[in-house]
């Protein structure tokens, strides 16, 4: 196997699998909801997303950056409980203030998320021969896993909001209040102090 695909297989892996629940939590959130029609405005808000995990990937690598893997994995579930929130206070998701700043929100965002992968990733790619590409490849596998999901969950969406006839805001306040407990409770059992 050549090492693009290897690394692409270790961000893809590194998405699709247990550990990553508060990751994938996240992205469920962040674009529980659109539907297929924005599926332009779900491209661009995931690709901000992993601009913001490929930074901080590349900012470790460089070691320009060191903190405390205790804070981010906490800060994440801040996150996550913002997303969760702002899902329960946005009216609408046509207005174009309201996507602007969903997409700054996601590039933030993924500058914390990034920062938690970047350890492991770090120890596996080294800063030898070929370090972009590795972090390019992975990046890569970790977009198109994120794709996966959101391709997963417009399907979920189409079928309960348009085939179950469920009311929208009330899906959106069920699962986004779901998703709320679920980071409140890993908030507080990853306080750092």
């Amino acid at each position: 196997m050549n090492q693009f695909a290897i690394y692409f297989n270790l961000g893809f892996n590194h998405i699709v699998n247990w550990g990553a629940v508060d990751h994938v939590l996240f992205i469920i959130a962040l674009c529980l909801r659109y539907q297929f029609s924005d599926w332009k405005k779900l491209l661009i808000l995931i690709t901000a997303f992993t601009i913001g995990h490929t930074i901080t990937l590349a900012i470790s690598l460089l070691d320009i950056i060191s903190y405390s893997n205790n804070w981010i994995e906490f800060l994440i579930t801040i996150t996550i409980i913002i997303t969760a929130l702002s899902n329960l206070f946005v009216k609408k998701t046509s207005n174009k203030k309201n996507i602007t700043l969903i997409y700054w929100f996601a590039l933030f965002f993924g500058l914390i998320h990034g920062l938690a992968f970047s350890t492991d990733l770090k120890s596996i790619i080294g800063s030898g021969d070929n370090a972009v590409l590795k972090l390019f490849a992975a990046n890569i596998g970790i977009e198109a896993a994120q794709l996966l999901f959101v391709l997963f969950l417009l399907i979920i969406n189409f079928i309960l909001l348009n085939l179950v006839k469920i009311n929208k805001r009330d899906y959106i306040i069920f699962i986004s209040g779901a998703i709320f407990g679920i980071a409140l409770y890993l908030a507080c059992n990853r306080i750092p102090f």
